[in-house]
C-alpha cells in the first residue's frame, strides 16, 4: 500500500526509494519515501483515518485515501509496531517509516488458534466497491468466516458476476461511476434465478433520502461505511437463518 501511494501520489519522473534496516536495537526499519505532492503540517495527523481527503494546491485528492492506511496501521501494532509520516509540506515529497520487532528464528510465536465460526453453511457472497482496498479488506474478512466470496469494482461488472454466481448476499455500494449501486441493484434484482438474493446496500451515503431511494431500488438493508464487523456478521447470520427456511 506505501509502494502504491508512493507511486499514485509522484508525478511521472520522480524518485520513489525503498530502505530496509536494522535499527540496531532489535527492530527493523522500513522506509518508504518519494518526492511527490507531499502532505500539508495541518493534515499529518489526518492520513491513517479512514476516507481522509486531503486538498493539494487547492484541490481535493481524488477519491481520498480510501483505507489502506488506516489497515497499514492496524496491521503495523497488530505486530507490535510503529508507522510514522515525515512530509516537509505540499509539493515536497513525504516519507513512511515502518519499525517492527526483529523476532529470533528460536522465539517465534506459534501461530494462534482458528476461532471458532458458527456451524450454518457457508454462503455465497459477493462483494461490490469501487473502492478495492475496501472491497479487499471486506472479503478477507468474509473469507475468514469461510463464506465463498467473489469481489468486483463496478456495477455491470457486478450484474454480469451475479447471473453466473448466483449469490445468496450481496453487500454493493452505491457511489461507483458509471452504474451506481440503484441501478446495479434493480438490474440484479431483474435476473433469473435470484429471488433470494438478499441485496445489502452498503455506503457512504446515510441520509434518509438515500435509504429511502436504496428502498426503492430493491435493497433490503441499507449499512453506513464503515460498518461494523458484528454487523456484518449479523446480516449474514439473517441471511443464513431465511434461507434454511427456504
Amino acid at each position: 500500500n506505501l509502494l502504491n501511494n508512493a507511486a499514485k501520489y509522484t508525478p511521472p519522473g520522480g524518485d520513489i526509494a525503498l530502505r530496509v534496516a536494522d535499527d540496531g536495537s532489535g527492530h527493523v526499519e522500513i522506509t518508504v519515501s518519494d518526492n511527490g505532492i507531499g502532505i500539508r503540517e495541518q493534515d499529518l495527523g489526518r492520513v491513517f483515518d479512514m476516507f481522509t481527503h486531503l486538498e493539494q494546491g487547492g484541490d481535493r485528492l481524488q477519491n481520498g485515501l480510501g483505507i489502506g492506511l488506516h489497515i497499514v496501521q492496524r496491521l503495523t501494532h497488530m505486530h507490535g509496531g510503529q508507522v510514522k509520516v515525515e512530509s516537509p509540506g505540499a509539493g515536497q515529497g513525504s516519507r513512511f517509516t515502518v519499525t517492527l520487532p526483529l523476532v529470533d528464528a528460536d522465539d517465534r510465536v506459534p501461530s494462534a488458534p482458528v476461532e471458532e465460526h458458527n456451524h450454518r453453511p457457508p454462503l455465497r457472497v459477493m462483494v461490490v466497491d469501487d473502492n478495492v482496498d475496501a472491497a479487499f479488506v471486506l472479503s478477507m474478512i468474509l473469507k475468514r468466516e469461510r463464506h465463498d466470496v467473489h469481489a468486483t469494482h463496478g456495477g455491470l461488472q457486478a450484474v454480469e458476476l451475479a447471473a453466473s454466481f448466483k449469490p445468496d448476499v450481496i453487500f454493493l455500494d452505491i457511489g461507483m461511476p458509471g452504474m451506481d449501486g440503484y441501478e446495479a441493484c434493480r438490474r440484479i434484482r431483474a435476473l433469473p434465478g435470484l429471488k433470494h438474493t438478499h441485496m445489502v446496500a452498503l455506503t457512504g451515503w446515510g441520509q434518509e433520502q438515500d435509504k429511502e431511494r436504496a428502498r426503492e431500488a430493491g435493497f433490503h438493508e441499507h449499512l453506513v461505511k464503515p460498518a461494523e464487523r458484528a454487523v456484518i456478521m449479523q446480516v449474514l447470520d439473517r441471511v443464513g437463518r431465511m434461507l434454511a427456511v427456504h
